[in-house]
């Protein structure tokens, strides 16, 4: 079975707060009509048909630890059945606690993690959980197979530093092709920062870094991805930004293509 689950925390944000609002703007593309729920592959993607939405973990705290242990516990528990699972965030931060659930499930796990930044900062801010942080976090414990980072556009010292230390592949922006796509392994989890996109495409983003990918490309990588997908994750639209719910409809489209693949 395939599982929706929002994660509407944006409390790592180290520039502007709002992507907590974006599942509830996600699922709004799919309810009000304006496009229908088929993927490109002609397969409909209907809630109670091929995917359950699960609705959305709820806060009592803003607390980065309570949040971290509150995602991780709520994943797992979703994970019991075998089930696969699309988190909408939500900060990246999120993706820490979530890939760290389907670690427990999938002890040899590889990400693939599309965004313009590699998220790899050892202290950013002095906060462990910040959204700049999550795949630092993730490869300190050695316990992914393999981590794949492409559309990177802002590596600076010490994140280059970080990938050669942790042997992460990266294929930034400016050298983008296709190859990465025939070496990925399965079980595969699929870490999808909505500003991997150029801010052309989607505007509703808190960090603008021009120069990314067009939609069309980003959703053939999605689309040629051979191996099976277990989990994913779309995180980082901010609504507080976006202009007529244009990047809101690129989130939901984008959505769609990931479930299409991972429905059995």
């Amino acid at each position: 079975m395939l599982k929706l689950i929002g994660i509407p925390y944006d409390a790592n944000s180290s520039y502007k707060r709002g992507s907590a609002l974006a599942p509830k703007h996600i699922r709004l593309m799919d309810e009000e009509g304006s496009a229908n729920r088929y993927c490109e592959h002609s397969k409909e993607i209907i809630e109670g048909n091929n995917y359950k939405d699960c609705g959305d973990i709820k806060f009592t705290e803003i607390d980065a630890a309570f949040a971290y242990r509150k995602i991780k516990e709520t994943i797992s528990k979703e994970l019991e059945d075998g089930s696969k699972i699309i988190s909408f965030g939500g900060d990246h931060s999120i993706s820490f606690p979530v890939i760290e659930a389907f670690l427990e499930k999938h002890s040899n796990l590889n990400v693939l993690h599309l965004d313009a930044h590699a998220d790899l900062y050892d202290n950013f801010e002095n906060n462990p959980y910040s959204h700049a942080s999550p795949f630092a976090r993730l490869m300190e414990k050695g316990a992914l197979n393999s981590l794949t980072q492409v559309g990177i556009r802002t590596f600076n010292t010490h994140q280059k530093e970080q990938a050669k230390r942790f042997g992460i592949k990266v294929v930034e922006m400016k050298d983008f092709n296709m190859d990465f796509i025939n070496a990925l392994e399965t079980p595969l989890y699929v870490s999808l920062d909505i500003d991997v996109l150029d801010p052309a495409f989607a505007p509703g983003i808190s960090h603008h870094e021009p120069g990314g990918m067009s939609t069309r490309q980003l959703i053939d990588v999605i689309q040629q991805i051979k191996v099976p997908i277990v989990g994913a994750d779309i995180v980082e639209l901010n609504p507080k930004r976006d202009i007529n719910n244009v990047t809101a409809m690129v989130a939901y489209k984008l959505f769609k293509e990931l479930a299409s693949k991972m429905i059995d």
